[in-house]
């Protein structure tokens, strides 16, 4: 259970640019899809405003009260010749009257007014102080120790060196586009994994696979590459929608699948395909609640024990329809996973298809998998499941 300090670090770390690109990302996913958390934000953003203005308050009286310790010493230099005698004669520190002006007197009436306001305000900053310190110091223990945001993970993988070296890369890029000038360029640092959406060249993946990338790379399991552009994403619902631009490329053929365009029932049995690593990797399990994390309604919980590298991966059902794409998972509950769910990415669709976003989105009609063994629904869907390669 996260306390008041721990979400105040978080924002704070957020506010001051601390935080690193994915978990950016994170944050501002679950500010745009969960209400709840965005008013703690917000009230965050108050009181430190509040704390803010406090601390000009009090700089305000430093300088008054600089102010008039100047006015106390040229009001003791000026003592008339009968006062500086009447002193030396009674041996009596005089007395000399100071005249303050309108403005002075209104802030020092301020300042009497409202001490008591002030003072509180400057206990709850001493409190917001030590709780933010500690609440940080707490916040970086648990990054370091499990590498998530608030429990929730994304499931990019990072690659050391996707290739073997630079070379190989820029080989494997002019045989990709003949036209293209071979040229250095950074190995691939991440990956996750993509599917075909229509057949001739749109396909699906987790935004935050793609996030920064320069270049992206789309790999079939019989290693052929082909180099793709994102056309849109959907930050809240962790989807993006990518294009492959190579000449060369051919479609991907009939897809077999369908994407389900309603809601799917609790405790249905699903499995996955994606690449965690090089080589493709199913996992099954069932759908364990119709909420995403903390109750997020654009997701589904799973029970399937997901690694990185399988964002953006196809969740589907017994009878071979697509109902979600793999996102992240809870880093404190035993296979506990989300999946955005399908009817999301038929409402950007069709809102695209509608704006003429791009060309039509000729999305499958018919599905080949329902009445066929799982063995041979793999056999039939591996051939539209990819690794997406990101180059920074």
């Amino acid at each position: 259970m996260k306390t008041e300090s721990d979400y105040y670090a978080l924002f704070d770390a957020y506010r001051s640019g601390e935080l690193a690109a994915p978990q950016r990302a994170d944050l501002e996913h679950r500010l745009a899809t969960d209400p709840g958390f965005a008013r703690r934000l917000q009230d965050y953003e108050e009181l430190t405003g509040t704390l803010s203005a406090y601390g000009r308050r009090l700089a305000t009286r430093r300088k008054l009260h600089a102010i008039q310790a100047e006015m106390d010493a040229e009001a003791a230099v000026r003592i008339t010749p009968e006062v500086a005698q009447e002193s030396f004669a009674t041996s009596t520190a005089p007395r000399p009257l100071l005249r303050i002006s309108r403005t002075e007197e209104k802030l020092r009436t301020f300042w009497h007014g409202h001490r008591a306001t002030m003072m509180v305000a400057a206990s709850v900053a001493v409190l917001a102080v030590f709780a933010t310190l500690l609440g940080l110091e707490m916040y970086r223990a648990a990054q370091n120790s499990s590498g998530s945001l608030y429990g929730y993970t994304v499931l990019r993988r990072e690659v050391e060196r996707i290739k073997r070296n630079q070379r190989a890369m820029n080989r494997t890029l002019s045989q990709v586009d003949g036209n293209a000038k071979p040229e250095i360029i950074n190995p691939g640092k991440f990956s996750g994994t993509g599917f075909a959406l229509t057949a001739d060249g749109y396909l699906v993946t987790s935004y935050h696979v793609i996030q920064g990338a320069d270049s992206l790379l789309i790999e079939s399991r019989d290693r052929q590459r082909y180099r793709a552009e994102p056309v849109f994403t959907d930050v809240a619902h962790d989807l993006a929608i990518l294009h492959i631009k190579d000449k060369d490329f051919k479609g991907f053929g009939r897809l077999p699948y369908s994407f389900k365009r309603g809601q799917s029932d609790l405790g249905e049995k699903v499995y996955t395909l994606g690449y965690p690593r090089e080589d493709l990797v199913f996992n099954d399990g069932s759908l364990s609640a119709r909420s995403g994390f903390e109750g997020d309604t654009g997701f589904y919980q799973i029970s399937i024990p997901v690694n990185p590298g399988n964002s953006g991966g196809p969740l589907l059902d017994d009878r071979g329809n697509l109902i979600g794409i793999i996102s992240g998972r809870q880093m404190d509950v035993q296979s506990a996973a989300f999946a955005t769910k399908s009817s999301y990415l038929m409402k950007l669709v069709d809102s695209l298809s509608a704006a003429g976003a791009g060309q039509a989105y000729n999305l499958p009609r018919a599905n080949q998998l329902a009445g066929t063994s799982r063995p041979q629904q793999i056999r039939k869907l591996r051939d539209y499941v990819f690794v997406v390669k990101v180059y920074e």
